[in-house]
């Protein structure tokens, strides 16, 4: 408990309540833990300066207390909250770098003898078990220096993996997808074949044509002859035979009803007769 002795004495003076020595204790660990603290409350001010003692307005506000600190070893700046309710003490640090947060909750009259105060030697009970409390869950394994590399090692990690899935011009990711090879005929064998589909608009020789038939695509459809006419569309040889014909609309449909949408006139069927 080196150390701990002369910072109590140096604020004795403001302890008037048992909450005072925990938080007293607690920013002892901090600065055993090799930080500093900066000063009071939750925002920054000029008045700010690295130091082992504890600002002279920590302690006004008795139900929150709130304290920043700074590793003297790297940039880490920390916020110390502590809120008491009823009998306990709940502390919350937060990384202010990070958004990183590890809390603890303390009994106070587990850990501190309301009645001895000033007394150093008699005011904290159990000191290594509340130590232990401290190290183990307010100062959690990110705070150390092993838990810190890990900490970059994982933010670059993290960097790298949005670097490579940041392509707004690509969509979508970039994980590779099975693709089926398009149908090309090999000019190492037929050299002469090239091109030969943009001379075959319709394709009849093979894959290929620049015009759309969609009786000749290719797809499955059932027999059709438009030369035999379509019922009550088109009269049987209104198609000349092997004319090119896009039909109307899907092939061997039933005339529909009057659509109630179109409102037509009560018996009116046909509004092209």
């Amino acid at each position: 408990m080196a150390g701990l002795e002369v910072l109590y004495s140096c604020v004795c003076d403001a302890v008037s309540c048992p909450q005072d020595a925990v938080v007293c204790f607690v920013h002892w660990e901090m600065i055993k833990r090799g930080y500093r603290c900066l000063g009071s409350g939750d925002e920054p001010c000029s008045s700010d300066k690295m130091s082992e003692l504890l600002p002279t307005d920590w302690s006004h506000n008795k139900e929150l207390y709130s304290l920043r600190y700074k590793s003297k070893d790297s940039d880490a700046q920390l916020l110390l909250k502590a809120i008491a309710v009823d009998s306990v003490l709940i502390f919350n640090l937060m990384n202010c770098s990070t958004q990183q947060v590890s809390d603890l909750t303390v009994t106070v009259r587990d850990h501190v003898d309301a009645d001895h105060l000033n007394t150093f030697d008699s005011v904290f009970k159990d000191a290594d078990s509340l130590s232990e409390m401290v190290k183990s869950q307010l100062l959690p394994s990110w705070d150390s220096p092993a838990g810190r590399k890990d900490e970059r090692k994982n933010q670059r990690e993290e960097e790298r993996q949005r670097g490579k899935d940041s392509d707004p011009l690509r969509f979508p990711s970039r994980h590779p997808q099975h693709r089926v090879p398009p149908h090309w005929s090999d000019p190492t064998q037929s050299p002469f074949s090239v091109g030969g589909a943009d001379l075959d608009p319709f394709g009849s020789h093979g894959p290929g044509g620049m015009i759309l038939d969609p009786l000749r695509s290719g797809h499955p459809r059932s027999g059709f002859d438009p030369s035999s006419g379509i019922p009550d569309i088109l009269p049987p040889g209104a198609v000349p035979p092997g004319a090119r014909f896009d039909p109307f609309g899907p092939v061997g449909r039933h005339r529909p009803g009057p659509d109630p949408d179109h409102m037509p006139p009560p018996g009116y069927d046909d509004m092209f007769m």
